[in-house]
């Protein structure tokens, strides 16, 4: 039973989340060989202000 993480930065609409949890599910499908039916993935949004790099918030770009 696979599961894929996917963490993104908040602002993708709904269609776009939809086609993200399509092709993922497609690729893993594809690369592992699982049953498409048990293969699970996992969006977290995060706001800008939660994320950094460099020492530098998102938010603060």
């Amino acid at each position: 039973m696979p599961i894929v993480n996917v963490k993104l930065l908040e602002g993708r609409s709904d269609d776009q989340l939809k086609d993200l949890v399509s092709e993922v599910t497609k690729a893993v499908e594809k690369t592992t060989g699982a049953d498409k039916e048990a293969i699970k993935v996992v969006i977290e949004e995060m706001k800008a202000s939660h994320y950094g790099v460099a020492g530098v918030r998102k938010s603060d770009q």
